[in-house]
């Protein structure tokens, strides 16, 4: 976990002291941050829980094949669901950007 902290503390002491360097105007880059940001924690939020969903339902048909067909329909709607997610994350990202 020390690693993690040490690992914030850096990213946010470079980002905090990048402007004090910077000539005028150049504060305008926080919004590709923003953007990389936000996409980025919706590309692994969206990742982890297709993994969940997916492991979740092959552990299911695994126990009980029979219920294969019933599970496969729901799996799929979930993980576009979750897919959709990530892409509106991206459109917020554009947005952002500007």
């Amino acid at each position: 976990m020390t690693k993690v902290k040490s690992l914030i503390y850096a990213l946010a002491t470079v980002m905090v002291s990048v402007p004090a360097f910077a000539q005028e105007g150049a504060a305008a880059g926080y919004g590709a941050v923003a953007a990389g940001l936000t996409i980025a924690i919706a590309a692994v939020g969206g990742a982890l829980g297709q993994g969940k969903a997916a492991a979740a339902a092959l552990e299911g048909i695994a126990r009980n094949p029979a219920a294969e067909k019933k599970l496969f329909v729901p799996m799929i709607i979930a993980l576009a669901l979750i897919e959709s997610l990530v892409i509106y994350a991206l459109v917020i990202a554009f947005v952002i950007k500007g």
